[in-house]
């Protein structure tokens, strides 16, 4: 199908087709695979922090974002029982001035449309559906693909951005291990019409309790909820987003929870869940002429909105380094390596150490969590603990 001497990237969701724009726009030709049967992304809302809208606008997308984004004024923190609210961070124009490129809420299906157009603007045929990669095998010139229907292409070079489940990995390195966190997150996106004028407002809230954590922010102009509750269980371990579970076993995971997070739950009519997993980190991602990006080589865990901005900044290394070591196929993982992995293993920690914040057996006793969150969560520190994640400039690195 493909020419050696293109690029074939595994997978067209966000993480792949954020590659193939990257890759386009430096001149190099792309062959998208997608194993499904159309183009879609989950129902659900996705925050593109600065250090992401920053790689997008060096796309050639600052328009076509503004068209979809929603930019929350702040962050803030309430406490799960008593609804007690802190100003966690400004998210609005102080912001944008603080770090130089806007904090965004979007709906994963905007933010995959608007790449899926980005990318067939450049190469209207680049994207092949119904293409799942069952086998990769290289050679010193090129790499040999094979595909579940029989079909079979070559590449100079494979980018494996095919996810958590990724099949890119386990060719080079073996099946991972996920280990169980003992958490079950639920997510769904709500009509706004739903919810009460206080909860109109743009937004960001953490809800954070002994046992479980509520995230909930504004989609599609303050049209829509975008819902995530994470809770500790031990009873299902499905890593599955497309699994449906019931609104009565929603409710039961967050019984004896503020009234507004009450009402939240009564008005989701088809809450989907899921296991969160954690994986050992890798400490290589490439092989010869194969590599990986976002989840498929440093899966994180959801409690520091950045798994979907770390593979958009991966792409736009891996692009440069692909442009300039394109005939020194070891040069090109080697250099991405050397450039990624300290960044995304420390935000792969710090989603760790989040996860405990915000499980925290203090926040059962109201009076001591009132203490506790006052002074953990207050702006000064907020700053302090996100000033080294937001600045990072992708586009400015050194290749």
């Amino acid at each position: 199908m493909t020419k050696a001497g293109t690029i074939a990237v595994i997978g067209g969701g966000i993480r792949g087709l954020s590659a193939a724009l990257a890759l386009l726009r430096r001149g190099l030709d792309v062959e998208v695979y997608e194993q499904a049967t159309q183009l879609g992304e989950v129902g659900a809302g996705i925050q593109i922090s600065a250090n992401g809208t920053r790689v997008l606008v060096a796309l050639g997308l600052e328009e076509a974002l503004r068209e979809i984004q929603l930019s929350p004024l702040r962050k803030e923190i309430r406490h799960w029982r008593t609804g007690q609210a802190w100003k966690w961070y400004d998210l609005g124009p102080s912001a944008n001035q603080r770090y130089g490129s806007p904090h965004v809420l979007l709906h994963r299906g905007d933010l995959h449309n608007m790449l899926v157009k980005a990318v067939q603007r450049l190469k209207p045929d680049a994207i092949h559906l119904a293409k799942r990669c069952v086998d990769v095998c290289q050679s010193d010139e090129h790499v040999d693909l094979k595909f579940a229907d029989g079909d079979t292409a070559q590449a100079g070079f494979v980018i494996g951005a095919d996810g958590i489940h990724s099949e890119i990995r386990a060719h080079l390195f073996g099946p991972s291990r996920p280990e169980f966190t003992g958490c079950v997150a639920w997510r769904a996106v709500v009509p706004m019409q739903r919810f009460s004028a206080e909860a109109e407002a743009m937004v960001s809230t953490n809800w954070l309790g002994p046992r479980g954590h509520v995230l909930h922010y504004p989609l599609r102009g303050g049209d829509f909820m975008n819902f995530l509750g994470i809770v500790e269980r031990d009873d299902w371990q499905i890593e599955s987003w497309t699994i449906e579970g019931t609104a009565g076993e929603l409710a039961n995971d967050f019984a004896g929870w503020h009234p507004r997070v009450q009402a939240m739950l009564q008005s989701i009519e088809r809450p989907y869940k899921w296991a969160v997993m954690v994986r050992a980190p890798m400490l290589k991602w490439s092989e010869g002429r194969v590599t990986l990006l976002g989840d498929a080589c440093h899966p994180t865990l959801p409690f520091l909105g950045q798994g979907g901005v770390m593979a958009i900044e991966d792409a736009y290394v891996i692009a440069a380094c692909l442009a300039k070591y394109y005939d020194e196929p070891a040069k090109v993982g080697e250099r991405y390596e050397d450039i990624r992995r300290e960044r995304t293993a420390a935000v792969v920690r710090k989603s760790h150490e989040n996860r405990k914040q915000a499980f925290h057996p203090e926040l059962a006793d109201d009076d001591n969590a009132i203490c506790d969150m006052a002074e953990r969560w207050q702006q000064s520190l907020a700053k302090e603990r996100l000033d080294w994640l937001y600045t990072y400039d992708a586009t400015a690195i050194k290749i």
